[in-house]
């Protein structure tokens, strides 16, 4: 039974039907991804899902008591000045408790009568779990300050945020736009995990190949208007349209065959029109409306001028830069080749967009030189865009730069066919930015970097708000770029096919170079923290032989050993998890706060390890399927 539904359900937005009659259900415990091209109202779908906007035809039926809990891709905090008064709802008791609890602990002196009142209301209302629960969304999505006023939080902080109160308030059914935008591949990584447990309903949209394809249980497609679904995962729902394509294709070749000839029935004898059968006559217009404008297939196609590039591209000589005292980048020295392609990788604010800002003149290194080639022509996408005027006609964007662009083969074309090369057709071109998607204001951004025809080329998060057709296109278009790439991105499909070398950014100020990408890079972490795990234990094993593997990735084929252990996983995981609800309930039972201190932190540990072997066990499982 679904627990969110629609009935033909459609809406017009700038005069047009995004979708019309959309009839489909979602169950407990569906993980659907909405997929379909910029400007198709995949946001639009989930807003009216979340009850954020109304629906043109039709309505969306919920299941009684119901929570929904929506993520948009930029969100509002109206009438809320810092973090704690988002994140703690006022009509949430425990989180008001948990509020109440942290502000006191926090006291100097601490007021331990009111400290032990909100404890004994604590363990009374089974908060503790909860309140690690919090703790740990927070800590993840990198909010620590929780006094911090919101409007001096950056777009990312503020979509991080959104996120966390969203995680916290574990909702029934998660509708979620973009939630992989301004993570760093870690918190991603974890996000996975949490979204994959305890049966979660969710539907969201993402760019992020590896999250889709990790994360769904089936796939609905918006095209044109109607939604085809798909069971499975990101990778059979490829096979699965291609096929689809291909019989419609079919089919449209033998309605259009079939349209002529009834066009010809249509002309004869006119004035015996009347006379004709209206069933006949009422058959070619709905043929007539099957074939109209099926036969042509939107794409974008990638193809600008490259810039000509001499032999000293750039260098950068012993940089070092910091800020207020912190150490960001230290005595880093790299002499760029052609042919780079570099991908930064590393957590949010270690440094990546300091680093590009360094390279491309906007900052001033403390120490060190960067010395650009006479030649060199740098394309920088920045994270947060360009800056487009809202109220200007998209023609003129482009215009601006350039009335006739070079293309690849030496074409000159205008301003208006380049737009609808990028999918912008004349109604677009000539309304204002404030119309577009949020995904097509990037395709907007993009090409107003490439159109500068630059032989060196950097792009700080392109994959935000684009589709994945785009996105396609977009790596295509990389792929046989032949001047320097440097690319920053969570998109870990994105730095695996497009990067061959890695810069690593880290808490710690010395930036290293990896020669691979980011998979290689992922393996050989792991590989390195199991030998150290296996070297700390060696003192109590004897006879053990450790080999170190080939960093490649191996076939994906569990082992006699493996099979064991995953066996032994599903024993011991029921048990960390009884053990854990007796320490909570035990909670519930003391008034000490000192002892319920040293209690919360055994649960804090068993939770660590409970966490470790499901990972293990998710890992396992997939291999043995």
């Amino acid at each position: 039974m679904s627990i969110l539904s629609t009935e033909l359900l459609g809406h017009i937005y700038s005069d047009r039907w995004l979708f019309k009659d959309l009839s489909f259900g979602i169950q407990k415990g569906d993980r659907v991804a909405l997929v379909g091209i910029n400007g198709t109202g995949k946001s639009t779908l989930l807003k009216i899902l979340a009850g954020i906007e109304t629906p043109s035809l039709g309505k969306v039926v919920s299941e009684r008591g119901i929570n929904i809990g929506y993520l948009e891709q930029d969100p509002k905090f109206e009438g809320l000045t810092t973090i704690n008064d988002f994140v703690f709802s006022v009509d949430n008791e425990q989180q008001q408790l948990i509020k109440e609890y942290e502000r006191l602990i926090e006291m100097d002196p601490i007021q331990e009568e009111k400290l032990a009142e909100v404890t004994e209301k604590l363990s009374a209302s089974n908060a503790w779990e909860y309140e690690y629960h919090i703790k740990t969304v927070l800590s993840r999505l990198g909010l620590k300050n929780l006094d911090q006023e919101i409007k001096d939080l950056s777009g990312g902080q503020q979509k991080r945020l959104a996120l966390a109160k969203l995680l916290i308030n574990e909702p029934d059914v998660y509708i979620l736009d973009e939630p992989t935008n301004h993570l760093d591949i870690e918190t991603i990584e974890w996000l996975e995990k949490l979204l994959t447990t305890k049966q979660k309903t969710l539907i969201f949209v993402t760019h992020d190949r590896y999250f889709l394809n990790n994360i769904c249980t089936e796939i609905r497609e918006l095209d044109k208007g109607k939604i085809y679904t798909y069971k499975g995962k990101y990778d059979n729902f490829l096979n699965i349209k291609e096929e689809r394509e291909a019989g419609e294709s079919i089919a449209l070749e033998r309605n259009q065959n079939l349209l002529r000839k009834e066009l010809e029935w249509m002309r004869r004898q006119p004035q015996a029109r009347g006379t004709k059968s209206k069933s006949r006559i009422d058959a070619y217009y709905d043929l007539e409306e099957k074939t109209q404008n099926k036969n042509v297939k939107e794409s974008v196609q990638l193809s600008v001028k490259i810039s000509r590039q001499g032999g000293k591209i750039l260098e950068v000589n012993n940089l070092s830069k910091s800020f207020n005292k912190h150490v960001i980048i230290d005595d880093f020295s790299y002499t760029f080749k052609k042919g780079d392609r570099i991908g930064l990788a590393g957590k949010n604010g270690t440094g990546k967009s300091t680093f590009l800002n360094l390279i491309t003149g906007i900052l001033e290194p403390d120490h060190g030189t960067v010395v650009k080639g006479e030649t060199t022509v740098f394309g920088y996408y920045r994270q947060l865009g360009l800056k487009l005027n809202e109220n200007e006609r998209v023609i003129d964007i482009v215009k601006n730069i350039a009335e006739f662009i070079k293309m690849a083969n030496g074409d000159l074309i205008s301003a208006s066919q380049l737009l609808t090369h990028f999918l912008f057709p004349p109604e677009k071109q000539f309304g204002f930015v404030s119309k577009l998607s949020g995904g097509e204001k990037k395709r907007l951004q993009l090409l107003r970097v490439l159109i500068t025809n630059p032989n060196f080329l950097i792009l700080d998060e392109p994959s935000n708000d684009l589709d994945i057709d785009t996105l396609n296109v977009l790596e295509e278009f990389l792929e046989n770029y032949s001047g320097v790439l440097i690319l920053v991105s969570h998109d870990r499909y994105l730095l695996d096919r497009l990067t061959d070398q890695l810069f690593i950014f880290t808490d710690s100020p010395e930036l290293k170079v990896y020669n691979g990408n980011y998979s290689d890079y992922k393996i050989e972490q792991e590989l390195e923290e199991k030998e150290a795990k296996e070297r700390t234990t060696k003192n109590n094993k004897q006879d053990i032989i450790i080999e170190k593997p080939v960093l490649k990735v191996q076939e994906n084929v569990i082992t006699f050993k493996e099979k064991q252990e995953l066996k032994a996983l599903e024993k011991e995981i029921p048990q960390l998890e009884e053990k854990i609800q007796e320490k909570s309930e035990t909670m519930n039972t003391v008034s000490d706060h000192n002892l319920l201190i040293e209690i919360a932190q055994e649960v804090e540990t068993l939770n660590k390890e409970l966490s470790q072997k499901e990972e293990r066990w998710f890992a396992l499982l997939e291999k043995e399927n």
